[in-house]
């Protein structure tokens, strides 16, 4: 008869089942009012949402704990995303939150991401491009509200770290409707100026109050500007975008003018400290020098000089033997081919040049007579000129003409009394 009843376990498991098994409790999107929370060691958040009627217990693992950009308290609006299941242990329902926002800027949080993002994969936020600050800057620029802590803390931080450095104050809005243009206006105005450094901030506040400073055309200003930018926005656990743009981030307006400006006192430390070591350095090296000094006067070559000359005596006199030497080898070289070429064969019978040379001669001779034009007058044959110039045609001539005719013994002068072209056939 018992067999039909279950264990408390059983039952539980069955309904923790039921419940991840629904695909409506996977995603669950609640609001409600934080009780109960308790930060545990691990990093994991504990407490319950209630609203009028109804409580819900809750968990929030590290992992998603640490993404979330406000301290969560007892008395919080939030709205909070995750999913809904049973926690065996005690058989109650809970939920298990991936996300959590303060109920009211929930959509404030949603645009900060989105402009984020953007900004970011435009490269507004590289490192590589931000400028250095100046470490002694002669001129700060401050732009915020005119009146209140902030603007109070930033002049009398820098008037007593360095009280050599002017400040220049542009008066701008840093809350409401109007407070983005005023700040963007003002980067700009501040950017005429010779300014080497700009603190652009606010005091502390809700992110209603500090969301000008998240506005897009801030952060283009701020991006544009020539001049070196120090954000100091809020406390130290606030982060706006002008915060990811500027050249440096200051937790505070104080932080930030700490920042901009070194301590006259701790300039003064070090240049004392630089004095002191350029005088032992100074000291070191002169000792060190006078050391030199003595090791050269005490040296064995001061001493004795004119070992000096002996050494280079002796080693003139190994550069003249190894002259001698080479002088020597380079003669007796030369003598040795001379007497090869007195041994040779065509030295020791002369008489073969001369009987090549000779018939060399005698071939060209014969070739000479072959060509010589008198050897052709031998046989037989003449040459006439006119005007000095060989006569090789009928049409170079007319009728009357004198003429020159050369013969192997003599010339004969002639006048052309016809003419008469060669007929063949």
């Amino acid at each position: 008869m018992s067999d039909k009843y279950l264990t408390i376990s059983a039952i539980t498991r069955y309904l923790k089942s039921r419940f991840d098994s629904d695909e409506n409790l996977q995603t669950v999107f609640l609001k409600g009012e934080i009780s109960n929370f308790k930060s545990h060691t691990s990093g994991h958040f504990y407490f319950s949402l209630k609203d009028e009627n109804s409580k819900i217990n809750a968990i929030m693992f590290r992992g998603s704990a640490s993404k979330i950009l406000f301290k969560p308290a007892d008395g919080m609006k939030v709205l909070v995303t995750g999913r809904i299941s049973v926690y065996e242990a005690t058989g109650n329902y809970q939920i298990y939150v991936d996300e959590m926002l303060e109920d009211g800027i929930g959509n404030l949080y949603i645009a900060f991401e989105e402009l984020k993002k953007k900004l970011s994969s435009e490269g507004l936020f590289d490192e590589a491009k931000k400028k250095k600050i100046p470490k002694i800057p002669k001129r700060v620029g401050i732009i915020t509200a005119p009146t209140g802590a902030a603007v109070r803390d930033i002049i009398t931080t820098i008037k007593r770290r360095f009280p050599s450095t002017e400040t220049i104050l542009f008066p701008t809005l840093v809350q409401g409707e109007n407070a983005k243009e005023s700040i963007a206006n003002n980067i700009r105005k501040a950017n005429e100026y010779d300014i080497d450094v700009l603190i652009v901030g606010r005091g502390g506040g809700s992110i209603e109050d500090l969301w000008a400073f998240n506005e897009e055309v801030v952060a283009r200003a701020i991006y544009e500007s020539s001049i070196p930018i120090i954000s100091a926005v809020g406390h130290e656990v606030d982060f706006t975008i002008a915060d990811f743009v500027a050249d440096l981030r200051a937790p505070t307006p104080t932080a930030a003018a700490e920042l901009a400006v070194p301590n006259v006192m701790d300039l003064k430390s070090h240049i004392n400290n630089l004095v002191i070591r350029l005088n032992e350095n100074i000291i070191k090296k002169v000792n060190y020098q006078k050391l030199y000094l003595d090791s050269i006067k005490n040296s064995f070559v001061i001493k004795n000089p004119m070992i000096m000359f002996d050494n280079k005596k002796q080693k003139l006199d190994l550069i003249n033997s190894k002259i001698n030497d080479l002088l020597i080898k380079n003669l007796d070289d030369k003598k040795e081919r001379l007497n090869l070429l007195k041994k040779s064969y065509i030295l020791m019978n002369p008489e073969l040049i001369y009987k090549d040379k000779r018939n060399v001669i005698k071939n060209v001779i014969e070739k000479l007579e072959l060509l010589n034009p008198l050897n052709v007058l031998a046989r037989g044959y003449s040459i006439t000129y006119l005007n000095d110039k060989s006569l090789k045609s009928i049409n170079y001539v007319k009728k009357d003409d004198t003429v020159l005719i050369k013969v192997t013994d003599g010339n004969i002068k002639a006048k052309v009394l016809e003419i008469k072209e060669e007929t063949h056939g």
